[in-house]
């Protein structure tokens, strides 16, 4: 493999790494604030990976010289929000018990969190084809996840 190939294989792939994790956050803050389904406890758990997966990404762009440990740490942290999102949608399907079972949002004072919501982790907000959004997650950044690290590989 010429050395152009290795480069272009690893732009790519760390394209894929920063825009997956762009693309499942934007998507996550949308249903969020436009499409009001609030996050549980474990919708949190998914984000945090997918913010250093993007952390991380970024940073490759810019340390050329660690470009391909950085574009494979990034791969791994959405592995692991793919992991969390399988054990989420396990809960949501009843397939086992959480951690947890759900939280309430905002509030500044006492009175303010009595009222607001309750969220289960338990129970899917939205689904499309009896998928919830947890197991979307799942899908998708976990064949993304493998989709980068395989892209590193031909890239070697």
């Amino acid at each position: 493999m010429t050395r152009r190939a290795f480069s272009d294989g690893l732009q790519r792939a760390n394209a894929l790494a920063f825009a997956l994790p762009a693309a499942l956050l934007a998507g996550a803050w949308g249903s969020q604030l436009i499409g009001h389904l609030y996050p549980c406890e474990m919708c949190h758990w998914q984000r945090w990976p997918h913010y250093a997966a993007l952390g991380i990404a970024l940073l490759a762009f810019f340390i050329k010289p660690m470009r391909l440990p950085l574009v494979a740490l990034a791969a791994v942290a959405i592995l692991i929000s793919g992991g969390i999102g399988v054990f989420h949608a396990g809960v949501e399907y009843h397939w086992w018990e959480g951690f947890t079972t759900c939280s309430r949002i905002g509030g500044a004072s006492l009175a303010d969190i009595m009222k607001a919501p309750v969220i289960r982790c338990d129970t899917a907000q939205w689904t499309l084809f009896g998928v919830s959004l947890a197991g979307f997650n799942a899908i998708v950044s976990l064949a993304g996840g493998l989709t980068i690290l395989n892209l590193l590989r031909k890239a070697r």
